[in-house]
Formats: C-alpha cells, sequence, structure tokens
C-alpha cells in the first residue's frame, strides 16, 4: 500500500522557520522524484521545490534563498527546511513522489502552514 504522509506544519510569526517532514512508503523512494508542492486559498497548487533521485534541489524563485530541500534515501523521507517566513508562505503544503520514467505519481494529504502574527 503506497503512503505519503506530510508533517510538521502550523502557525509561525513571519520571519520564523518550519521544517516539514515527508516520509513514503510503498514505492522504491529511489526511484522517485521527490517534490513539495503549496496551494493557498483561491490559488492554484503550484510547485514549491523538487529533489531528484540524485539528491539535485530545485526551488521556485519565490522562495529561492529561504527554503533547503533535502531527501534520505534510507529512511525514505523528504525534508523542506523555511526560514524566513512570510505571510505569503501561507498554504497547505502537499508532498509528491514522481516516478522517474514512468508517468506514476502519488501525492499526500497535506499540511497546513500559517503564517501570521
Amino acid at each position: 500500500q503506497v503512503q505519503i504522509v506530510e508533517s510538521g506544519g502550523g502557525l509561525v510569526q513571519p520571519g520564523g522557520s518550519l521544517r516539514l517532514s515527508c516520509v513514503a512508503s510503498g514505492i522504491r523512494f529511489v526511484e522517485y522524484t521527490m517534490n513539495w508542492y503549496r496551494q493557498a486559498p483561491g490559488k492554484e497548487r503550484e510547485l514549491v521545490a523538487r529533489i531528484t533521485r540524485n539528491g539535485t534541489p530545485n526551488y521556485a524563485d519565490s522562495v529561492k534563498g529561504r527554503f533547503t530541500i533535502s531527501r534520505d534515501n534510507a529512511q525514505n523521507t523528504v525534508d523542506l527546511h523555511m526560514v524566513s517566513l512570510k505571510p505569503e508562505d501561507t498554504a497547505v503544503y502537499y508532498c509528491k513522489a514522481q516516478h522517474h520514467w514512468s508517468d506514476y505519481s502519488t501525492w499526500g494529504q497535506g499540511t497546513q502552514v500559517t503564517i501570521s502574527s
């Protein structure tokens, strides 16, 4: 059974930090590019960061220099470390596993991140 489970969301003041975690089970983790997306109210879901099987990261321009994505292939986890958070970072954050050569992908249920004073 494939499961993608996110954790670590919460309420943080502007300028604060959070670390989101995603654990995958039921898949061969090393065969997947791992992605973090987010969706704010009334907006489309957008890609925040991704990390390839060999650990190469890519970031949306809006989060470059503030977010860091990392993965642990031994633990089947991918983290998103977020610093200097802004109110516009408020969203539900989703983890997505994308198979590296097929069309198969699977999503987690999301975790809420709220940046507010």
